[in-house]
């Protein structure tokens, strides 16, 4: 066939450029489409081949037929008396190629090949962006934020393909723009009927510890190890972090000087707060440090649960507005945290002196004194749990 007005193979080496797919499959893909839709619209019950000259852009369409002593179905078989006549040189079982004229190309056939490959070219769009996202899971990119639905779902702009932000993988009063580039978690790559699904966070644990590594070169090169995070998103963190060089002081390398370390970090998630606390090997220890800013008292620990005795004056502090501090302990630590507020005497002076004056009035009331000053580590009452399931209201 001779060579085209329209040059089929530059169009489709155009269209490979700009969706990034292989110009080959592409141009297979085409080939299989204009085939498909000939026998469908024009011969039916024939053997159709095409072919595309990748360099000069001819095209071919060709009906193929065996040669055979006696033909039983003359869509696909040419008996060898009429094949000798087009071909001396032919044999039973050989197959012989007929072109297609130009006019048998209706405007149907081309419209459904037409249709077939845009079909076979979102299958081939899909599976490049599947194939090259797959292994990227757990990775942390920067993505330019292109568009939202009514749903509250969020969409980013990864390169080939679009990541999703739903509502429960977003900062929560984070405000997007379209235009904007954030850093995003890659949480799920998946195949699904109608393409590749990209699942994005800017709310999970992994984003705050990249962004750590980023910004922390004692954490990037191992001397400051990041040992567990709990992350309510948007609103406050707790990282516990261990030194592996005894002249290396773990928070203050996380916080930086004047606080610039962390404040980049918490400037990426939307002025997050973000509590850098000292792991350590002995959970009680742990504990009590996982509950700072609050001072508390005697911890009791029973297989994943702890009881931490906190004075009255140190109360809200442990337990955090809405119950946050103490849930981030429990999260952190791995441990059901039950917070038990000690009696009314606090100050471990004021019982001595108590128990002093009340000497001095008699025996009788020694006793009241001594049950006070036992009260400040004995006597409690139960006033704010927390388990590391527990979440944000």
């Amino acid at each position: 066939m001779t060579q085209p007005e329209f040059n089929f193979a530059d169009a489709l080496r155009e269209v490979a450029q700009q969706r990034n797919i292989n110009e080959m499959q592409l141009i297979e893909a085409f080939e299989q489409s204009l085939a498909q839709a000939y026998v469908r619209n024009v011969e039916p019950d024939r053997r159709v081949e095409v072919h595309l000259d990748p360099v000069s852009g001819e095209l071919e369409v060709l009906v193929v037929r065996e040669v055979v002593e006696k033909v039983e179905d003359e869509n696909l078989q040419i008996s060898l008396a009429d094949a000798l006549e087009l071909d001396p040189g032919v044999e039973v079982g050989m197959e012989m190629e007929f072109p297609v004229d130009r006019e048998k190309f209706s405007r149907i056939a081309l419209q459904a090949a037409k249709q077939t490959l845009t079909q076979k070219m979102r299958e081939t769009e899909r599976n490049v962006v599947y194939n090259e996202y797959k292994d990227r899971e757990g990775q942390v990119l920067t993505a330019q934020v292109v568009r939202s639905d009514n749903k509250g779902n969020w969409f980013v702009e990864l390169g080939a393909g679009e990541a999703i932000l739903p509502p429960r993988e977003q900062i929560p009063g984070e405000k997007l723009t379209p235009g904007n580039r954030v850093k995003i978690y890659l949480k799920e790559v998946r195949k699904t009927p109608k393409g590749p699904t990209i699942l994005a966070s800017r709310a999970d644990e992994h984003l705050l510890e990249y962004l750590l590594r980023q910004e922390i070169p004692e954490v990037a090169n191992g001397i400051v190890e990041i040992k567990a995070i709990a992350r309510e998103a948007g609103q406050r963190s707790k990282v516990a972090v261990f030194s592996h060089n005894p002249n290396v002081d773990p928070i203050g390398a996380c916080i930086g000087h004047r606080g610039n370390r962390i404040q980049a970090v918490t400037g990426e998630l939307g002025r997050e707060r973000v509590d850098v606390i000292l792991w350590d090997p002995n959970a009680r220890e742990f504990i009590r440090n996982a509950l700072s800013p609050a001072k508390v008292g005697p911890i009791e620990i029973e297989e994943n649960e702890a009881t931490v005795t906190v004075m009255p004056d140190q109360l809200s502090l442990a337990i955090g507005k809405g119950g946050q501090n103490v849930r981030l302990a429990a999260k952190l630590t791995g441990h059901k945290i039950d917070l038990r507020e000690t009696a009314a005497v606090s100050d471990l002076d004021a019982a001595m002196q108590q128990a002093m004056q009340e000497e001095q009035t008699g025996a009788g009331s020694r006793s009241g004194a001594a049950s006070a000053f036992d009260a400040l580590f004995k006597d409690s009452k139960s006033v704010a749990t927390a388990s590391p399931d527990d979440q944000a209201e």
